[in-house]
């Protein structure tokens, strides 16, 4: 069989692999003298021609970016050839096997190594998108895992061309359904957030051996994507945190980049705190959708050491959200209310909040505690987190955008946070009972509340 050059430079060498965007072959660099991988590109068949233009321009276009982009975790792009009126990328050629592999073949991996490939996956994504790039379909066939411990991204760029609103007939989608995220499979734009929510399916396919939404039709995939709420992970420190975080259908409740970094760069990043449980926490009727919970564990793992460095929590369009210390010592001098209940009394400095003012939500009421933020256990003795205010404001911002409350129209936020002495105060048995954060609701008029604000549940 005569000897396939590429583009007069690229010798083939034999076959990596195949799939819907077309053949992977390995080949060596005339010019360079290294190996590389070269990926033929198949366009959908039954294009127009004019769609064929188009598609072939946004392809080239998006892989000369992806080839400016420089980050360890991200697969280089070294030319793109023409050759035969076919297109060919040339990349840097991985000796690794793909997380889908790796997990195929030794089963669910374990928290510190997906803590590591969550690390470069965030750090290149962040590189990719301060470059203008959207990656489209991170999937864990996606991810390289070299065995001297490297991860890479691949195929970046190249997906983006499926979707150039100028091709209108193809009537395909371009990605994995259970790696997609629900504004994209309801046909909206490919975005950074985006991105993070399929690294967050990643995640959860390394450390579960299976996705988030696994079903046994893409149809029923699909659906789950975009009705079920993220399933729970079989971590709950910051590793848990990030990826059920990340894993919010709504891209303004997801954690940022940022955030997912910060998370996962803290001091047991991999594993949780000892007070951490690691079974669900017992909820009331009303769920309490633990996501955040999980989140706030995490952060305040980094607030406590002085770690969280100045990242926003925060994003544009959050509620001002008021911040009152309760018990000894606190503005609120007693607050004995302990889950999701509406109440009698507004959360103002010296009102007394007990467990006696809680009333039902169906009756006119003045405040209503939306959610509560397990944070730090009760078990171990902790300092006093001097950021804990904005660590409050911040989580109960988070729940407030997270598509919780089914009408957020003319309400203020409180979030109540133990006072120093009550973090302090033994409960009995060296257990700390009062850590925990409440998000409490009033009209910014003044007026009474009638009906809960959150949205039903079942």
């Amino acid at each position: 069989m005569p000897t396939r050059v590429i583009g007069g430079r690229y010798v083939v060498l034999g076959e990596l692999g195949r799939g819907g965007m077309g053949i992977v072959w390995r080949a060596e660099d005339r010019v360079m003298g290294r190996h590389v991988a070269v990926k033929e590109l198949h366009l959908p068949p039954g294009l127009p021609a004019q769609e064929r233009l188009l598609f072939r321009e946004r392809l080239l276009r998006e892989a000369r970016t992806a080839g400016r982009l420089n980050d360890p975790g991200i697969v280089t792009v070294h030319d793109v050839v023409t050759d035969d009126g076919v297109d060919h990328i040339v990349m840097e050629l991985i000796e690794a096997r793909t997380l889908t592999e790796v997990v195929a073949a030794s089963g669910p991996l374990d928290e510190r190594a997906v803590t590591a490939i969550g690390r470069a996956l965030l750090a290149a994504l962040r590189v990719a998108h301060e470059g203008g790039v959207v990656h489209r379909d991170v999937k864990p066939s996606n991810v390289m895992l070299a065995a001297d411990g490297r991860v890479k991204l691949t195929d970046f760029g190249i997906a983006q061309a499926a979707e150039d609103p100028r091709l209108t007939t193809t009537g395909s989608m371009i990605g994995s359904p259970g790696f997609m995220s629900p504004e994209r499979l309801e046909g909206g734009p490919a975005t950074p957030a985006a991105d993070l929510w399929a690294v967050g399916a990643t995640l959860f396919h390394a450390l579960q051996g299976r996705g988030p939404y696994d079903r046994e039709t893409a149809a029923a995939t699909i659906s789950a994507v975009l009705h079920a709420d993220p399933p729970p992970v079989r971590t709950r420190g910051p590793l848990g945190a990030v990826v059920t975080g990340l894993l919010q259908r709504s891209p303004q409740a997801r954690l940022t980049g940022v955030q997912a970094e910060a998370l996962l760069a803290s001091p047991g990043g991999a594993s949780p705190p000892p007070d951490v449980p690691t079974t669900p926490l017992t909820a009331p009727a009303r769920s309490r959708r633990p996501w955040l919970i999980a989140v706030g564990v995490a952060l305040v793992a980094g607030l406590v050491g002085g770690l969280v460095g100045g990242f926003a929590l925060a994003r544009a369009g959050d509620p001002d959200v008021r911040t009152l210390t309760y018990g000894e010592g606190g503005d609120v001098p007693v607050y004995d209310v302990a889950y999701l209940y509406c109440l009698q009394v507004r959360p103002d400095p010296g009102v007394l909040i007990t467990s006696s003012a809680t009333v039902d939500c169906d009756a006119p009421h003045a405040a209503e505690v939306f959610a509560v933020v397990e944070s730090f256990g009760t078990q171990e003795v902790l300092p006093y987190p001097a950021r804990l205010p904005e660590f409050a404001a911040a989580a109960c911002a988070m729940r407030f955008d997270s598509g919780l409350l089914a009408d957020r129209d003319g309400v203020q936020v409180t979030a109540l946070l133990p006072a120093e002495a009550e973090f302090r105060r033994d409960g009995g048995s060296g257990s700390f009972q009062d850590r925990d954060v409440f998000c409490l609701l009033t009209t910014t008029d003044g007026s009474q509340l009638t009906g809960s604000r959150l949205t039903p549940t079942g």
